[in-house]
């Protein structure tokens, strides 16, 4: 059987069509041109088919090249082939298992950076804000209605604005 009469599958006919586009973009087809060769290549069955619809084109490296006609110490190549693709395999893996673990080594200190960070902040008011209290209620008991008593709402709203505050860093931690 000739090479040109096996039959081709999606990834030819993709590498086809890249080619025709890529000359489209050159200007050596034009739109009609481009649209009828794309309706031959998606239709197209055989590697003779392809090489049909592209021979008056130049060959391109996105064009499609009918595969090499079969040697006699071909059983040679195929085998030292499929041991490189093994390889490669392998390698991709491989790849793929460092990336696993990076990433959860990368999510475990993230992880353990955030409990670090959340059991370092200190949880309630600072301590001058109930000195702060204490000192306004003293004044106001005191001294009466002054300007101390401005002391003792800005305490309060400190100690509602830090409750406020840590409860929303507790719901963007969850």
């Amino acid at each position: 059987m000739d090479a040109h009469d096996l039959r081709i599958g999606d990834a030819e006919r993709e590498r086809t069509m890249a080619s025709l586009r890529e000359h489209f973009a050159q200007g050596r087809l034009n739109h009609e041109e481009l649209d009828e060769r794309l309706d031959r290549t998606l239709a197209a069955r055989t590697a003779r088919d392809l090489t049909a619809i592209t021979a008056d084109l130049p060959s391109s490296e996105y064009g499609y090249a009918p595969p090499p006609p079969v040697r006699e110490g071909a059983w040679d190549d195929r085998h030292a082939y499929q041991e490189m693709m093994r390889a490669h395999r392998h390698q991709m893996r491989e790849a793929r298992h460092q990336m696993h673990d990076a990433h959860r080594q990368w999510h475990d200190m993230r992880h353990k950076m955030r409990h670090q960070g959340h059991a370092r902040h200190h949880h309630g008011p600072g301590p001058i804000v109930p000195f702060l209290v204490v000192f306004g209620i003293v004044a106001m008991i005191v001294g009466g209605f002054g300007a101390l008593k401005f002391v003792l709402l800005f305490a309060i709203g400190a100690m509602i604005f830090s409750s406020i505050r840590r409860a929303a860093i507790r719901r963007s931690l969850r």
